[in-house]
């Protein structure tokens, strides 16, 4: 039994960081009504920012304090996110307005090649270590309740619980404020949203601010586990089947869908691998997703979309 919950727990947590990486597909799909290929490597730039800040500011500033420069390295990094945001919404979304859905997602592929070429010229194409202090050592938990106890890994632990709170404030924003309102009206409808004086250049800039900062805290986890490197990219790649199963316009879709898609690669690659062969924790996701498309292609809480005639 301690070891289901191990694997359970471990799903649990894995399934919390594809659903932060989720929340920026959907954010930019409630906000624009396109998918936005440039998540992935929005996570990456944001990463290497916060890697290469957190080594330069030190050596700037003659710092010896590791907090001190990692708060400096973030905030310097959100200040970089909010310009990108600018940037994309002032020098592309702007002249975009009201085009047709396959035309935006083209510029999000340009947006996503452009911040990759940037990101090397500036930052770099080595791994970089990010260190905010997470802790790395697993710990025993629950040792009187189940025989051995339940091992886990506090590094995971501490990310799921970012990644929740952040998760959290997200559905408060969007479900309680007259901005996260103004946000579901413009994904509906663009004309009809500026008819009633929504600014649709100020929301846009809003919901990729918004993008780049949950892309800047998935960076941080990821790159504080596997190095900020330019395999981050494919992250995003990891939070597709999860965008699938909640829908693309839900936020506590992309949650619930994160936590399927983790509990089910872990206890299928548990239980299911012996039996099929090893990898299936990679190609799992993508399956379901598959039959999800079948049968369900809006989401558990996706819009059903109706055309009518």
């Amino acid at each position: 039994m301690s070891f289901f919950l191990e694997t359970l727990l471990g799903g649990l947590m894995s399934g919390m960081l594809y659903s932060l990486v989720a929340l920026g597909f959907v954010l930019i799909y409630k906000a624009s009504g396109v998918f936005n290929f440039a998540q992935g490597a929005m996570v990456l730039f944001a990463a290497l920012s916060m890697a290469r800040f957190s080594e330069w500011i030190p050596e700037w500033l003659g710092m010896d304090n590791l907090f001190m420069a990692n708060v400096l390295a973030f905030a310097v990094s959100v200040a970089i996110m909010f310009v990108v945001a600018w940037l994309i919404e002032r020098l592309v979304l702007r002249h975009l307005v009201n085009q047709e859905g396959a035309t935006l997602l083209m510029a999000t592929l340009g947006i996503a090649y452009f911040l990759d070429g940037v990101g090397q010229t500036v930052f770099g194409s080595d791994i970089y270590k990010i260190d905010v202090g997470m802790p790395k050592d697993p710990v025993m938990m629950l040792e009187s309740v189940f025989e051995g106890g339940i091992l886990i890994n506090k590094e995971d632990f501490v990310a799921a619980f970012i990644s929740a709170m952040l998760v959290l404030a997200l559905t408060i924003f969007f479900q309680k404020t007259a901005t996260g309102r103004a946000l579901r009206a413009v994904a509906d409808d663009h004309q009809a949203a500026q008819s009633i004086g929504i600014p649709l250049g100020r929301i846009w800039v809003i919901v990729w601010c918004v993008a780049g900062i949950t892309a800047l805290v998935a960076g941080i986890i990821w790159g504080s586990k596997l190095g900020a490197q330019f395999s981050l990219s494919t992250v995003a790649l990891r939070a597709l089947p999860v965008v699938i199963l909640g829908g693309l316009t839900s936020v506590p879709g992309a949650i619930l869908g994160g936590l399927i898609i983790g509990v089910g690669e872990k206890l299928s690659e548990v239980y299911l691998g012996p039996y099929v062969g090893g990898g299936i924790e990679i190609w799992f996701a993508y399956m379901l997703a598959l039959v999800f498309l079948l049968f369900r292609p809006q989401g558990l809480f996706g819009e059903k979309i109706i055309d009518r005639v």
